[in-house]
């Protein structure tokens, strides 16, 4: 068994956090320079990725609270999910606002796993892990980090989060590896996303989080809404023909 060595401090979660930022950003950098990508808007495009990428997290508000928005936006509870959705709408905006046409999904599909994948470390070492394993195995709570977190006290938990950080750092991997045989631009970030939504669907059942209805929590929820709209792309990305090859290009 494995215990919770920084439960609930913010400090490590933040700093995690901010690490897998400025990973995410270096990466991005780099990428932009191996694809000889030098326009200057794709920085503004990643600013707005970022600003409502940190809006969109805390769209998580209970509003029968009684706090003020800068508690809420410093304290506040925080969506990993409402997060992607803020960040994808801040680049929409950004291009809207600066011109810029071109599809940025496989340049920022990698970067924002590297970044999830870093900052869910913050989670596993600070948050509730999950839900009990049934067995002799997982991350235990103390008495005091329980009732700070919430969860039951001397029993194996799921190391939820760890699970997550495993399929962030493969996904991270396996794009990286076959970025350039992505024939259609934005068809790695779709993938990326539809991957990640049912990985999330699943692992919620040992995550821990409060149930909304019918056994599922509202991430669970959030899921379910935004199929339809993930199948269609999905959908697009296998059923759409293929571009036609340039003669003389590799096949």
């Amino acid at each position: 068994m494995i215990g919770l060595p920084s439960a609930g401090n913010a400090l490590v979660h933040g700093v995690f956090m901010g690490l897998g930022i400025a990973a995410a950003l270096v990466f991005y950098a780099r990428e932009k320079r191996r694809r000889g990508l030098a326009d200057a808007r794709l920085w503004t495009l990643a600013g707005f990725a970022l600003a409502f990428g940190a809006i969109g997290s805390r769209f998580t508000w209970d509003f029968t609270r009684q706090e003020s928005i800068e508690q809420w936006w410093v304290d506040g509870d925080r969506s990993i999910l409402a997060g992607l959705v803020g960040a994808w709408i801040g680049v929409h905006l950004g291009k809207r606002l600066t011109g810029y046409r071109e599809s940025t999904g496989d340049l920022f599909a990698p970067a924002v796993a590297l970044a999830m994948g870093i900052g869910r470390i913050g989670c596993l070492l600070t948050e509730l892990p999950g839900t009990p394993t049934g067995g002799s195995w997982g991350m235990v709570l103390t008495p005091a980090q329980a009732a700070l977190l919430g969860g039951p006290a001397g029993v194996g938990l799921h190391p939820s989060f760890a699970y997550e950080i495993v399929f962030h750092a493969a996904a991270f991997a396996i794009m990286v590896r076959y970025r350039d045989r992505v024939r259609r631009p934005g068809d790695l970030f779709v993938c990326y996303v539809a991957a990640y939504a049912l990985f999330r669907f699943g692992v919620e059942f040992v995550r821990g989080n409060e149930e909304l209805w019918l056994g599922m929590s509202r991430p669970q929820w959030f899921l379910l809404a935004m199929l339809p709209l993930l199948a269609f792309r999905v959908r697009k990305v296998f059923t759409r023909a293929m571009p036609a090859r340039v003669e003389g290009e590799p096949a």
